[in-house]
């Protein structure tokens, strides 16, 4: 599981893709095709991710790398999950989904 830094605020491209784990061409792709990733410029105008952007990229390459959606299949799932009520559904099976994890990491 990626871990996202606590201790930084904002993220630039190169930092993003690394934690991510693709190249920072994807990332420039990737927002051009979902409307949910818009990062800040800086005063340099160099892109500024935030903790939230991280977590909207990780799911992103996971609903296209693991689940194998195509970009309109991954659009339309983030656009379900966006528009679902905070406590139903999606957080709570990701929360289990993550202490399942946890626990097939322990017993092997």
């Amino acid at each position: 599981m990626v871990q996202i830094p606590d201790s930084q605020r904002y993220f630039r491209i190169g930092e993003a893709s690394r934690i991510v784990g693709v190249e920072p061409y994807v990332l420039r792709y990737w927002e051009n095709e979902f409307s949910q990733l818009r990062p800040r410029r800086a005063d340099s105008r160099q892109r500024t991710y935030q903790k939230k952007d991280l977590e909207t990229l990780l799911e992103i390459k996971r609903l296209l790398y693991e689940e194998r959606m195509t970009i309109e299949g991954a659009k339309l799932r983030l656009k379900k999950e966006k528009d679902e009520p905070i406590g139903v559904g999606r957080p709570f099976f990701k929360e289990i989904k993550g202490e399942l994890r946890k626990i097939l990491e322990t017993l092997s």
